[in-house]
């Protein structure tokens, strides 16, 4: 076996190495994005249920419009994020968790209000809307999983040097918000 053997056999295994590690970089791109759009679809869920809370909610909370108000302009705030294709991830993040927040704030506000607790139609929207906020917690923790794998990925050596020469970038986390992570209040 001659010398041109070897280095064609060399060649042969960097070639295969090289489609490789491009075909699992790509691959790890896409599970990321495949993530995020889980998210996607969690957050239209709960943005559709939000407006038939608040409807069922007014009939009974005469004395709360402000905290209504409030539910119905952060999620208006958060669908204008949401659909703004330049907003930074830590912009959704930021318009997202003012929108947990003053969810928190409608349900602990609807504990004074014994028939609101006791409508079919709230109790409902109330387990729906538990059952997709618990869904979006699934959703982002897939998607810093896949995050965390694909910048584990791009930053190992030899791994690290195809990325960089092709423009893999890291992406960034899913984080809670300073304000998620405390009790919300209720003062009368």
């Amino acid at each position: 076996m001659g010398i041109s053997y070897i280095i064609l056999i060399v060649l042969a295994i960097v070639a295969v190495w090289l489609i490789a590690t491009y075909n699992g970089l790509v691959k790890g791109k896409n599970q990321v994005d495949e993530a995020y759009s889980d998210i996607d679809v969690q957050l239209k869920r709960r943005y559709d249920l939000i407006p038939n809370l608040v409807e069922t909610v007014k009939g009974y909370m005469t004395h709360e419009q402000g905290t209504l108000t409030k539910v119905t302009e952060a999620r208006t705030s958060a669908m204008a994020v949401h659909d703004n294709k330049d907003a930074t991830l830590a912009q959704r993040e930021q318009a997202e968790n003012m929108l947990s927040s003053t969810l928190k704030s409608l349900f602990a506000v609807s504990e004074n209000y014994p028939d609101l607790k006791a409508s079919q139609n709230f109790l409902q929207l109330q387990d729906e809307l538990s059952d997709t906020e618990n869904k979006i917690q699934a959703a982002r923790r897939f998607y810093n999983g896949n995050v965390r794998d694909f910048n584990t990925k791009i930053q190992v050596f030899p791994t690290n040097m195809i990325a960089g020469a092709l423009k893999f970038t890291k992406y960034d986390f899913f984080q809670a918000a300073d304000g998620e992570k405390q009790n919300v209040q209720v003062k009368f």
